[in-house]
C-alpha cells in the first residue's frame, strides 16, 4: 500500500526509491495524528553537503542510507525541501533562526577562517537563534558538531542559547589524523589531507562554555560526535531537550576508517569509495541516535529533523547529476533541493511523503509550536509551523522561495523555477513539475515568465536588508558548466 500523500503528485514524488519498501515497514502509516500532542525533545540532525542523490530514500543504488530511510518508513519524506542557500554558513543561519539570512546581512560564508576572525564575521548578535528560544521554553539545549556562525566569543554557542558545545567553530577540520592506521584518504579541490593541528588554533575540537580543547585526532571525528549525541541524551532523559547535531560529514576533506571503506568493493574510484564510506558513516550515526532514543524508551514523544545544509560539492568529483541537476555553490535544485525528513510518532503522521515545497526555514517554527512555545512577535519569521500542513489541515506552506547570492538570484514560484545571474552572465528558466532534472532551459522561449518571476522576487528582496560582508568568488564545475560564483 503506498503512503498517505497531502498533496498533488508531482513528478519529484516519483524519484523516492521503492516506496513499497517505505510502505510495508510501516505498519501504523495509517495512524491519526494527536494534534494535541507535545514534544518533550527534539533532535535536528544536520548533514554538511549531503546531496539529494546521496540518501537511497531518494536515489537507490547508490549509497545504501538504512538509519536515514527509517526516519522516512516511520515520518515523513519532504520531496522538495529546500535549503535557504547552497552554502554552509548562511543556509545554517537561516535555519537557526527561522528567517532569511538576508534580512540581518548573512548573504555569504563566513571565513575563510583568518577574515572571519579577524573581522568578526558571525551571526548578528540580535538575532535569536533556536538555541535561545528553546532554552527559554525549558529545554536543556546542546549544539554538537560544526557550528560556522562566527568564532569569535560573541558568536560562540554557549552565547546564543545553548548550554553546552563539543566540536569545531570553523567551516571544516580533520577529521583523524592522515597517519592513524586504517584511515583511507583522498585528495580534492582546494581541501587539505593534514593533521587537525594544521588547521591553526581556529580548527580544533573544542568543548564550551570552558573552551576547553579536547582534540584527539586520532579517533574518527563523525563517530565521536556520535558518542557525543548519546551522552547528551543519556545524561537529559528525564527532561526536555534540544540536540542541534550537526555533522561536518561528507564535506572535505575525505578520510574514512577501513571499516566503512571496505562496505563499497564495488566502487572503483578512491575518491568516490571513501565519500561512500563517509556518508555511511554519518548512516551509521543517525542509526545510534534513534536506537540510543529507542533504548530510553523516548522515541515517541521526541520529534526528529534530519536535513543538509545544502546540495553536493560537485566540484569534488564525486556527486550525481541524477536525478537533480547541480550541487553546492549553484541556485539549480540540486544546490538547494536537499534531503529533509521528519519523524514525530506521537503528534505526526508516518509513512508520509509530502510533496509541497518546505524550507529549513520551517524547522524552528515547527520545533517552536510542538514543545507548545510560540515565535517571539519583535521581527518577522518567513519559516512557518510545518505541522498543519502534515496534518492536512492547510494545503501549501510555501507559495514561492527565494534564494540571493549577491548577483546570484533564484526563485522557485509555483512550479516555475529561474535562476539567474543580474550581472547577466546565465538565466535559466524551469518547469519543475516535468523536468526536475533542469534539462530545458525555458528563459529565451518564455520572456513573460521571467518577468513574472522577478516581480516576485524583487517584491521580496525589498524586505532584505544588505550584504553584512563582501564575498569570495569561486569556479564551479557543476554537472557539465562551470560557473564564477560569489560565495
Amino acid at each position: 500500500m503506498l503512503p498517505a500523500r497531502v498533496t498533488r503528485h508531482t513528478a519529484a514524488a516519483v524519484l523516492l526509491f521503492a516506496l513499497t519498501i517505505i510502505l510495508t515497514a510501516c505498519s501504523d502509516s495509517n495512524r491519526p495524528p494527536d494534534t494535541n500532542a507535545k514534544a518533550r525533545r527534539v533532535v535536528v540532525i544536520l548533514a554538511d553537503d549531503l546531496g539529494y542523490a546521496d540518501v537511497s530514500t531518494y536515489f537507490p543504488n547508490r549509497i545504501p542510507t538504512p538509519n536515514i530511510d527509517r526516519i522516512a518508513h516511520e515520518g515523513i519524506v519532504f520531496t522538495n525541501g529546500y535549503a535557504t542557500a547552497s552554502i554552509c554558513s548562511p543556509s545554517r543561519a537561516g535555519l537557526l533562526t527561522g528567517r532569511y539570512q538576508q534580512r540581518f546581512g548573512f548573504e555569504y560564508n563566513a571565513g575563510g577562517e583568518a577574515r572571519a576572525y579577524k573581522q568578526h564575521l558571525g551571526l548578528n548578535v540580535n538575532e535569536l537563534t533556536a538555541g535561545n528560544l528553546l532554552h527559554e521554553a525549558g529545554l536543556r539545549t546542546a549544539a554538537i558538531g560544526k557550528w560556522h556562525q562566527g568564532t569569535q566569543p560573541e558568536f560562540y554557542p554557549t552565547a546564543r542559547g545553548f548550554d553546552e558545545f563539543f566540536g569545531f567553530l570553523t567551516g571544516a577540520t580533520a577529521y583523524v589524523d592522515p597517519d592513524v592506521p586504517g584511515i583511507i584518504n583522498a585528495k580534492t579541490p582546494g581541501a587539505k589531507i593534514v593533521p587537525r593541528s594544521a588547521y591553526g588554533p581556529l580548527g580544533q575540537v573544542i568543548r564550551l562554555p570552558d573552551y576547553q580543547v579536547v582534540d584527539d585526532s586520532s579517533l574518527y571525528l563523525t563517530e565521536e560526535l556520535t558518542r557525543e549525541a548519546l551522552a547528551f541524551i543519556d545524561r537529559n532523559q528525564d527532561g526536555p531537550f534540544f540536540l542541534y547535531l550537526a555533522y561536518n560529514a561528507p564535506h572535505a576533506p575525505f578520510q574514512v576508517p577501513q571499516q566503512y571503506y571496505d562496505r563499497f568493493p564495488d566502487i572503483t574510484s578512491n575518491t568516490a569509495r571513501v565519500y561512500a564510506g563517509m556518508v555511511s558513516a554519518l548512516d551509521d550515526g543517525v542509526g545510534a541516535v534513534l536506537g540510543e532514543l529507542d533504548k530510553l524508551g523516548l522515541a515517541q514523544d521526541t520529534l526528529v529533523v534530519f536535513l543538509s545544509d545544502n546540495g553536493c560539492a560537485t566540484y569534488t568529483g564525486v556527486c550525481s547529476c541524477a536525478p537533480l541537476r547541480g550541487g553546492k555553490f549553484t541556485y539549480f535544485e540540486g544546490g538547494v533541493r536537499v534531503p529533509f525528513l521528519m519523524r514525530w510518532p506521537a503528534g505526526l503522521p508516518s509513512g508520509m511523503v509530502f510533496d509541497e515545497p518546505v524550507s529549513s526555514l520551517d524547522i524552528l517554527p515547527t520545533v517552536l509550536s510542538a514543545v507548545g512555545s510560540e515565535l517571539p512577535t519583535d521581527r518577522p519569521y518567513d519559516g512557518v509551523d510545518l505541522a498543519p500542513y502534515l496534518r492536512g489541515e492547510r494545503s501549501t506552506p510555501h507559495a514561492s522561495l527565494f534564494w540571493r547570492s549577491g548577483v546570484s538570484i533564484a526563485t522557485r514560484q509555483g512550479e516555475s523555477k529561474m535562476w539567474q545571474s543580474t550581472a547577466g552572465a546565465f538565466s535559466y528558466l524551469f518547469d519543475l513539475s516535468t523536468d526536475p532534472n533542469e534539462a530545458t532551459n525555458l528563459a529565451a522561449s518564455d520572456p513573460a515568465e521571467i518577468a513574472t518571476l522577478l516581480v516576485g522576487f524583487k517584491q521580496w528582496e525589498q524586505q532584505m536588508g544588505t550584504p553584512a560582508w563582501n564575498p569570495r568568488k569561486a569556479t564551479i564545475p557543476s554537472c557539465g558548466v562551470t560557473f564564477v560564483l560569489p560565495y
